[in-house]
C-alpha cells in the first residue's frame, strides 16, 4: 500500500460515493499491476482518484470526476450478478487535517491526518456497509408494507384473503427477503487493513458510531426474524388448511362407502 495517493495539502477535500450495484460483483481477473488492496480490491483511477470494489455487489469511488464515475460504472456492468435498477448510495466529504486527530464532527466531513489508502479503505467498508444496510432496510420495510393488509384482513376477518397461490407469493416473496438481506448482512466483520494496522481501530469505531452499523445491524437482524415468522406462519396456514381439505375428502369418502354399503345391502334384501 502506498501512504497516500492525493495531494498532500492541508485542507484538501474529497467527496467518497458508495454505490450497491446489485447482489454480487465478479472480481476475477481485475487483478491489476496498480493494485492498491486485494481486500477489497481497491486502484487507482482517473487522474487522481481511487476505486474500492466489495464482493457483495458496491463500489466507492473517491476523488473522481462524474465522467470518470461514469466510466467506472459501465465497465462494472457486465461483472454485476442481479444489476439493481436503482443504485442505492452513500456520500461523504474527506478533509485532509494533519493537525487533528481522525474524527468525525456532527454534520461535517471525515477528518483524517492523511490521506492514505489505509484509511481510504477503512471508509470504503464502513460507507459500503451502510449503504447495504439502506437497500436492505428498504427491502424489509417493502416487505411489511405487503404483508400488513394481509395480516389485518386475517386479523378482523378470520380467515384468509385471496386464493393459496396468494398465499404462496407472500411466503416466496419472504423467503427471498430473508435470504439477499441475510446474505449481505455482515457488518459485525472489521476490515481486513485493521489487522496490519490496528492504530486506525479508532477511525473505525468512529465511522461505525456515525453510521450506526451496529444499531441498524441488530435492527434488521430484529426484522429479519419476524420476516421468518411470517414466512412459517404463512406456510402453516396452508399446511392447516390442506389438512382440514384432506380430512374432510376423508371424512366424504367415508360416507360415501357407508352409502354404498348400506345401498348393497337393501338392493340384496330386495332381490330376495
Amino acid at each position: 500500500m502506498t501512504a497516500s495517493i492525493f495531494p498532500t495539502i492541508p485542507g484538501t477535500r474529497i467527496t467518497a460515493r458508495a454505490l450497491l450495484l446489485g447482489d454480487r460483483l465478479d472480481l476475477a481477473g481485475l487483478e491489476r499491476s496498480d493494485v492498491l488492496s486485494t481486500a477489497p480490491l481497491a486502484f487507482r483511477a482517473g487522474q487522481e482518484g481511487f476505486v474500492a470494489l466489495f464482493r457483495y455487489g458496491v463500489a466507492v469511488l473517491v476523488g473522481l470526476t462524474p465522467l470518470e464515475e461514469d466510466e467506472v460504472i459501465r465497465g462494472l456492468r457486465q461483472r454485476t450478478s442481479g444489476e439493481f435498477a436503482r443504485h442505492e448510495e452513500e456520500a461523504a466529504i474527506i478533509e485532509l487535517s494533519p493537525d487533528k486527530d481522525d474524527q468525525i464532527p456532527p454534520g461535517g466531513p471525515i477528518y483524517i491526518k492523511s490521506l492514505s489508502t489505509e484509511r481510504l479503505i477503512v471508509i470504503a467498508d464502513a460507507l459500503s456497509k451502510s449503504t447495504v444496510l439502506a437497500h436492505d432496510e428498504r427491502e424489509a420495510a417493502a416487505f411489511f408494507d405487503v404483508v400488513e393488509p394481509f395480516a389485518r384482513h386475517l386479523a378482523e376477518q378470520g380467515r384468509r384473503p385471496g386464493g393459496r397461490r396468494e398465499i404462496l407469493k407472500h411466503v416466496g416473496n419472504a423467503l427471498l427477503v430473508r435470504q439477499r438481506i441475510s446474505g449481505r448482512v455482515a457488518v459485525e466483520e472489521k476490515p481486513d487493513v485493521l489487522w496490519d494496522r490496528p492504530d486506525l481501530e479508532r477511525l473505525y469505531a468512529r465511522l461505525e458510531d456515525e453510521y450506526e452499523l451496529k444499531e441498524r445491524a441488530a435492527a434488521l437482524h430484529g426484522k429479519l426474524e419476524v420476516i421468518g415468522d411470517t414466512a412459517q406462519a404463512l406456510t402453516d396456514l396452508i399446511d392447516t388448511e390442506r389438512s382440514l381439505r384432506l380430512e374432510l375428502i376423508i371424512v366424504l369418502l367415508i360416507v360415501f362407502e357407508i352409502f354404498i354399503s348400506f345401498y348393497q345391502m337393501f338392493s340384496g334384501r330386495l332381490g330376495h
